[in-house]
């Protein structure tokens, strides 16, 4: 299954050829083990054995493409909580598996096009550099954080079906999409800032507790 990003991420769409999809699983590959800050057109050229200029006929930076790759992220986690929900009537079970997705990521690990898996570890180091810049603004403008959106409008709404009067759930879903990739950071390079190992399941204990008190406890 191939997901469907804004059309403003790139110049041309990636997986439309060959070289396209090749330079967008060799480029996630490489900003994962590389970090954003060292990862250059230029060594992705060499590692495909292509030319810069061919890389920017698809993407006009490598902060679009980094963009391009959260995007498609979060367009796949939204698939899988389409499909891991679909047939369950019960909004505490949905919300449950919804909180599931937010912290330990996709639960279908499997796509020809790119290794879910791996877009993961990306979104933890580094799909943060992707937003906190001043483009962002204009980036928005652009609609081309809808992915997260409607992620996080799907939830969202499950919390508002249990609990129709609590007011902040949008509020509420973005602080676990944020902060649970943070923990999920600080348990690998900075363990001394969370009780939750990256790989247990006490992260995952802890955030299903804070939405569900937070849910319950509203006036």
């Amino acid at each position: 299954m191939r997901v469907e990003v804004n059309s403003n991420l790139y110049i041309k769409e990636p997986f439309s050829s060959d070289l396209g999809a090749l330079l967008v699983s060799e480029g996630t590959q490489m900003i994962q083990e590389l970090g954003i800050e060292l990862f250059t057109f230029k060594k992705l050229a060499q590692q495909i054995g292509s030319t810069e200029a061919a890389i920017y006929r698809y993407f006009e930076n490598k902060h679009m493409l980094l963009l391009y790759l959260n995007a498609w992220y979060w367009a796949w986690m939204e698939h899988n909580l389409v499909f891991a929900t679909s047939n369950i009537k019960d909004p505490f079970e949905r919300l449950a598996i919804a909180i599931r997705l937010m912290v330990d990521g996709p639960i279908c690990l499997e796509n020809e096009f790119l290794d879910p898996k791996l877009l993961r570890k990306l979104v933890i180091n580094e799909s943060i550099k992707g937003y906190l810049t001043k483009s962002v603004d204009v980036e928005h403008e652009s609609g081309i954080f809808a992915q997260v959106y409607r992620f996080g409008e799907r939830i969202s709404s499950i919390i508002k079906e249990i609990n129709p009067s609590y007011e902040f759930p949008k509020t509420l879903v973005s602080t676990v999409m944020e902060s649970s990739l943070l923990h999920s950071f600080n348990s690998i390079h900075l363990p001394g800032m969370t009780d939750a190992r990256h790989d247990g399941s006490a992260q995952l204990q802890f955030f299903h507790q804070l939405v569900l008190k937070a849910i319950s406890n509203a006036k």
